[in-house]
């Protein structure tokens, strides 16, 4: 298994700094409502663009406020058996709101094949085209972290500096191991200027 990491082997940063997140939510939410509830579901719950094209209308809970996410990682049981994991991730009111409507999920839930469907129906490489066009148009620079890999380390590294508990964090990006996680509690960059300048006062 391949090392996570923050940087490439260049030293180039691999995930979506705060400024980048912002630019990036605010050019998807002029997108059309496909375009926009797919990169918002990206941006709120840092899941894999295949996890993504996995969320049916069932596994959003849009009273309790949460999305149930298949982690598409490989697990086994203690027989060795492949088990299957679901992970849940908090979401905003108003982004559930956005999602409904786009999508009409309370009324797809009434229904057991439409509650079942996928409600992005496309292909990675469509999930991929459409979060980079999206970045471009949002200046974010032509380096390795433009992609929705950078987008899910954003997460994780903006969950870290904002207090979230890796643990919390572990169970939302669904990670198998803790130390896996840990690498975003090793904040960088601005997001290290923040930390740094409260230490100042």
């Amino acid at each position: 298994m391949s090392e996570m990491r923050l940087y490439d082997h260049a030293g180039n940063r691999l995930y979506l700094n705060a400024g980048e997140r912002a630019a990036f939510l605010a050019v998807a939410r002029k997108q059309p409502a496909r375009d926009r509830t797919l990169c918002e579901t990206l941006h709120f719950t840092g899941c894999r663009p295949s996890e993504l094209l996995e969320i049916t209308p069932a596994r959003v809970d849009l009273s309790g406020g949460t999305i149930a996410i298949r982690s598409l990682k490989k697990r086994k049981d203690a027989a060795g058996k492949l088990k299957v994991v679901f992970r849940t991730v908090p979401v905003p009111p108003d982004y559930l709101d956005t999602l409904n409507t786009a999508h009409g999920i309370r009324e797809a839930q009434k229904s057991k094949r439409q509650a079942s469907a996928p409600i992005w129906a496309l292909g990675r490489t469509r999930v991929w085209q459409i979060v980079k066009r999206i970045m471009i148009e949002a200046g974010i620079p032509d380096a390795p972290h433009r992609s929705p890999k950078g987008l899910r380390h954003g997460f994780g590294i903006n969950a870290s500096v904002n207090g979230v508990p890796l643990n919390m964090l572990q169970k939302w990006m669904g990670h198998a191991q803790l130390t896996t996680t840990a690498i975003y509690a090793d904040a960088v960059g601005k997001e290290e200027q923040d930390i740094a300048a409260r230490m100042w006062g």
